[in-house]
């Protein structure tokens, strides 16, 4: 059976294909021009308990969240840190296998 995380990381995954043809150059532009995180941050930051609700407040209305995430996963690998597409980096390096087994991405990174 199944675990039920590991069934949500395997949903993200898929929902990740329609970027899969994206150039990364694109990718990029976009999360720099629209990404909340590249010209909203919340000041001071607030307390929160864990990683995953700081990128849920980080991210929290971002219109990019897919496009920040594809992104991350193409040039960060497994080196990946801190918060992109609104997921902290463990869940991210947990992510990556699924987002892998996908298949061909454009220009990406290994």
């Amino acid at each position: 059976m199944t675990d039920p995380e590991e069934l949500r990381l395997v949903g993200i995954a898929w929902q990740l294909d329609r970027l899969r043809w994206v150039p990364t150059g694109a990718l990029d532009a976009l999360v720099r021009d629209d990404g909340l995180c590249f010209w909203a941050c919340p000041d001071p930051v607030p307390e929160v308990a864990n990683d995953r609700e700081l990128a849920a407040c980080f991210c929290a209305g971002c219109p990019v969240p897919d496009e920040c995430l594809e992104l991350e996963l193409r040039t960060g690998g497994e080196n990946t840190v801190g918060v992109w597409g609104a997921m902290p980096e463990d869940e991210r390096r947990a992510l990556r296998p699924h987002w892998l087994r996908r298949g061909e991405r454009a220009g990406r990174e290994e």
